[in-house]
């Protein structure tokens, strides 16, 4: 054992050990070392947590372009409402739309051009046939009578002189004191000369019957219905102007209109269905909305026999008796025609409908969202909706407002009436 040595090892720890404490008093505590195990540890779980974090996005980014995708299909069909069509019950009874016209109803005009002297009838004057309507000036035809007159006088003295010419020659001839060449163009100019003369007669007869138009007469019984002339104002064979603004002239009408109104026509077009039922004969009953409550008789006289393909009716004529002068030419009237056989009807609005050359259609829906334009056979017009007499199931709903780019066999979306087309579409993430 060495004589510096401890005999207790113990108490040689705790003398170092306390030499040690000494030491800390006066230095700082070195720092611990980090190993490159957990170095390594932490790299791997930095990048697990981006991968994950890439994953995330990238699904989240798929699942939003999916949705937009989808979308975009659903919402490429054009939007639809549908509408049901309506079903009425049989009746024996058709309601017909009708025009009232005037039995006979004619724009007169002036045959001859001048200045309106005076007129005498305005509108509604009840007027009779050959009476006096209005009068024209119209002294340049004065002046080309007054010359045709004249040359008709001088084609009248040349025929006489001719003619005594030719009947002197003509008695010459046989004492062979003038030729037979000169009695020959003596007689042929006078052949010449009477043509003239009926020549001059016939241009003063053409001039004559213009200026008897100067006097416009009323060329049947009827009421005056327009009249579009004015003292002063020009009148051609046109008809007269009108200047209705700061001068303008805006064109040229007839200067009176006048209609035979004591039998009115009233044409209805029968639907094709219907025409065996539109005979001559057939009583019918007119209602007008100026008279609500009042209907009027009127007998069906004359169809046009043949249906027309454009609209599959057939032109039909009533004839009202109207001596009292409560009837309008013009007006609008509902035509009640009895019917021998029903034929049940669907009323589908207007707005369904699709006009095409070869007829009126529908726009149909299937199960599938895909439409179907489907040919029908159309019945009466009422204005805002029409019947439908074939083509068409009962029950059957119809597009209520087909576009016109709308085809047969296209994918549709069907929404509600009324409901809000512009939705939002589902965002994708940056």
């Amino acid at each position: 054992m060495n004589a510096g040595e401890s005999k207790f090892p113990g108490t040689g720890r705790n003398e170092s050990g306390a030499g040690e404490n000494v030491g800390s008093h006066g230095a700082a505590p070195a720092p611990a070392e980090v190993s490159r195990g957990s170095l390594l540890t932490l790299v791997v779980v930095a990048l697990v947590l981006a991968v994950v974090v890439a994953v995330v996005g990238i699904v989240s980014r798929i699942h939003a372009r999916a949705q937009l995708i989808h979308y975009t299909d659903t919402m490429a069909a054009p939007p639809v409402s549908l509408a049901q069509p309506g079903f009425e019950k049989n009746a024996t009874e058709i309601v017909l739309p009708g025009n009232m016209q005037a039995f006979t109803m004619a724009p007169i005009y002036a045959r001859t051009t001048g200045y309106v002297k005076a007129w005498y009838r305005d509108i509604g004057a009840h007027v009779h046939k050959g009476e006096l309507l209005a009068e024209i000036e119209t002294p340049e035809l004065d002046q080309q009578l007054a010359q045709a007159k004249a040359d008709l006088a001088t084609a009248q003295s040349n025929a006489a002189l001719a003619k005594v010419t030719a009947d002197r020659y003509q008695g010459l001839i046989g004492q062979s004191a003038v030729s037979q060449q000169d009695t020959d163009n003596a007689v042929s100019l006078l052949a010449a000369r009477q043509t003239e003369v009926a020549s001059a007669q016939a241009n003063v007869r053409r001039l004559e019957e213009l200026q008897s138009f100067e006097r416009i007469e009323a060329p049947f019984d009827g009421v005056i219905t327009a009249r579009n002339l004015d003292i002063g104002q020009l009148i051609t064979t046109a008809g007269s102007t009108t200047t209705p603004g700061a001068g303008m002239v805006t064109g040229s009408k007839e200067v009176f209109d006048i209609s035979a109104i004591g039998t009115l026509r009233v044409f209805i077009n029968v639907p094709q269905v219907y025409a065996p039922d539109a005979k001559n004969g057939v009583t019918a009953t007119l209602a007008l909305p100026q008279y609500p409550g009042r209907t009027f008789r009127g007998k069906l006289v004359r169809s046009s026999d043949a249906v027309d393909p454009a609209t599959r009716t057939l032109l039909a004529e009533v004839d009202v008796d109207n001596r009292s002068g409560e009837l309008l030419p013009g007006s609008y009237t509902e035509v009640h025609l009895s019917v021998s056989s029903a034929v049940p009807e669907l009323i589908v609005p207007i707005s369904a409908l699709i006009f095409e050359p070869d007829g009126l259609h529908v726009a149909t829906v299937d199960s599938t969202q895909h439409v179907h334009i489907v040919r029908v056979t159309p019945g009466r017009d009422s204005g805002s909706a029409m019947e439908i007499l074939g083509g068409l199931a009962p029950g059957q709903p119809v597009v209520a407002n087909p576009p016109d780019s709308l085809t047969d066999g296209e994918l549709v979306r069907v929404v509600a009436p009324g409901s809000d087309e512009h939705r939002h579409a589902p965002e994708a993430n940056p």
